[in-house]
């Protein structure tokens, strides 16, 4: 009862957004997503002048000042409803090492929004996983297990699971990326609609699959957060056996 309430809350949250919002689409450690949107918080709000603006990008674009300093710089800077500060980030950007290309990318996009909220006259929905998302669409992982622990799935099983998998996606709008089979395990990444009813279609797609042996366990693992290895997957079961 737990459980089948809190996908309705869910549920509901999905179903109360607007039409029109924002995915990101990179995949985002969601960790310094939580950094970025603690720092963010605490940047606001602080409406920089035209002097203190150019002074901002010149001293963003400076090699020699310390990586910390870049990102306090890139979400003051993302915080201006200003088209220079979103072009200066967006260069910055495309020249950004791994250090801090994350950073940056999160800063675009907020800056994205506010420009876009204030041309629009209304707020813009922003909407962030770890595994990113496209157009409408958000990326989840999903660990999906032979209904006989330790057992192999065996070649006619792979075919029907990734068939079968990639036509109930396809129903919906939604496409399967990548598939791979591991000890026993089908583990996968898949795009689906942020507001199609994704246990749904779970349900369907496993029964199908059991019409023809009943080799596929109801238990799934689905996460938007990050790409979860096979010893991660094990672990968790183990924890909630």
């Amino acid at each position: 009862m737990e459980k089948d309430n809190n996908l309705k809350h869910i549920q509901d949250a999905l179903n109360a957004l607007p039409d029109d919002f924002s995915i990101l689409e990179e995949q985002i450690d969601v960790e310094l997503q939580m950094a970025y949107f603690e720092m963010a918080k605490s940047e606001r709000p602080v409406v920089l002048s035209k002097e203190e603006l150019e002074e901002a990008i010149k001293t963003l674009f400076e090699g020699e000042i310390e990586l910390e300093e870049k990102k306090h710089l890139l979400v003051k800077l993302a915080g201006q409803d200003n088209i220079e500060a979103f072009r200066a980030i967006e260069s910055f950007r495309k020249e950004a090492d791994d250090t801090i290309r994350d950073w940056a990318v999160l800063a675009l996009q907020e800056s994205r929004m506010v420009i876009q909220s204030s041309l629009l006259g209304e707020q813009q929905v922003f909407i962030s996983t770890g595994l990113g998302g496209k157009g409408q669409n958000i990326r989840y992982f999903v660990a999906m297990q032979h209904a006989e622990a330790d057992t192999a799935f065996n070649e006619t099983q792979r075919k029907l699971i990734e068939s079968e998998f990639g036509f109930f996606l396809n129903k919906s709008e939604g496409t399967l990326e990548e598939i791979n089979f591991h000890e026993g395990f089908a583990l996968a990444v898949f795009l689906f609609p942020l507001k199609e009813k994704l246990h749904l279609i779970f349900k369907s797609f496993i029964d199908e699959c059991n019409q023809y042996g009943n080799f596929l366990s109801e238990d799934v693992i689905i996460t938007n957060v990050k790409k979860l290895t096979i010893e991660e997957v094990k672990e968790f079961i183990k924890k909630n056996e």
